[in-house]
């Protein structure tokens, strides 16, 4: 049998049982769409946290407060302070910029509305280290900062969804933090959900006023540090270690207590673990097509039971081993494929859904959708070549005398 006869028999043979065939691709279809729109999600995940670390900058450090025990036991006394934030600015040989940061969620009055709003307290140089850009008005400046005085700079989305007010008309104006008056200076740029923290509906604050004013204390959550460039920042870190050890009294050899992380490590960390949640969807999802291609196994031997006479009759006219079981071969291999393609087109539209519907990112890596037809392909191959196989075994003169 010449090969492209061989293939119009075996897709005829499909098109005979069309309800069957689709059933039988069920599972193909099901287990591709799974791992088109997980992972899908997840890619988009990882780009998006990606894209908000890196405009932070590879040269950013963060400074948290550590543990330090006495015995087991511990002392819970760590704490920075702004001191230790200009300690590091006097000893620093290989930093650009600094700033400490505290927040605290307060109550915050614009005339007749009012809401609960994260107040944050920073010096000025927090904008630049962050990457914060001004649409309107300017930042407070190191005098203001110094002189604790009560001058605000907004997110670009706290009137709008907090107080039911244009953002932009709180600039120039006077709201209300915990009851004291502050003057509404300038206005960020859309930064963008980060995390758990959304700076577009955040307040910002001279730190000292935030201190002696709003909050009633001087620890600080963390201290950002901004290398001179990439190639520094082993330097910058080396500063921040000296610099804090002699503010915090630590004798040599005595642990840190005070950790120091930069953002090249959280963007490898977090790859890594979408790397790996990547391979577990992956790893379901191959769950699922091999159980589909067992049901394509199963259909198969099936078609191979009640087409028995028909394949004596093919032997009887020639038919050679090869030629029957290449067409069970093609059988089985479209029938993953496709069901792979009706997969595909259901992943991206599963993943156009929730990015539409959920707001959640997604991304359609090219490579998944190549992995996953590939895969696919395997299925079929890799199940039908027993069916096949027993096809092609069949004697023609028993197949002949079959009921």
């Amino acid at each position: 049998m010449l090969i492209g006869e061989i293939v119009q028999v075996a897709l005829g043979a499909i098109r005979a049982n069309k309800l069957r065939s689709f059933l039988t691709m069920l599972g193909i279809i099901i287990g591709i769409a799974a791992v088109i729109a997980m992972v899908a999600l997840g890619e988009g995940a990882r780009r998006r946290v990606a894209s908000q670390l890196q405009t932070l900058g590879t040269n950013v450090l963060t400074v948290n407060p550590g543990q330090q025990f006495m015995g087991r036991v511990d002392r819970g006394d760590n704490k920075l302070t702004a001191e230790g934030a200009q300690a590091i600015v006097d000893m620093a040989r290989y930093v650009k910029a600094v700033s400490p940061e505290m927040s605290r969620r307060l109550q915050v009055d614009a005339g007749t509305t009012n809401a609960s709003l994260n107040i944050v307290g920073v010096w000025p140089e927090f904008f630049e280290i962050q990457n914060f850009k001004v649409v309107e008005g300017r930042t407070f400046t190191t005098a203001e900062e110094r002189g604790r005085r009560r001058v605000a700079m907004i997110g670009y989305k706290v009137g709008d969804n907090r107080l039911n007010v244009p953002t932009v008309t709180l600039v120039g104006q006077t709201i209300k933090i915990r009851g004291i008056p502050f003057e509404v200076v300038g206005m960020l740029a859309e930064k963008g959900q980060q995390g758990f923290s959304n700076p577009d509906e955040s307040v910002y604050i001279p730190i000292s006023t935030a201190q002696y004013r709003a909050f009633g204390t001087d620890r600080v959550s963390a201290i950002y540090v901004q290398a001179l460039d990439e190639k520094s920042m082993e330097g910058a870190i080396s500063d921040i270690d000296r610099a804090l050890r002699r503010e915090h009294r630590l004798r040599p050899g005595e642990a840190s207590d005070f950790n120091v992380r930069d953002q090249a490590s959280i963007i490898n960390i977090f790859e890594e673990t979408a790397q790996t949640f990547g391979l577990l969807l992956g790893g379901i999802a191959g769950v699922s097509l091999v159980v589909g291609g067992i049901g394509i196994m199963n259909i198969m031997l099936v078609s191979v039971t009640e087409r028995t006479r028909e394949i004596g009759v093919r032997k009887a006219l020639g038919a050679k081993r090869r030629d029957i079981l290449f067409q069970f071969l093609i059988e089985a291999l479209v029938l993953c494929l496709a069901g792979g393609l009706i997969g595909v087109g259901l992943g991206y539209g599963g993943a156009y859904a929730l990015e539409q519907t959920a707001g959640w990112q997604t991304a359609v890596a090219p490579a998944s959708v190549f992995t996953a037809i590939g895969f696919a392909g395997g299925i079929g191959l890799f199940f039908g070549i027993w069916p096949a196989r027993r096809a092609a075994k069949l004697d023609p003169i028993v197949s002949l005398r079959y009921e």
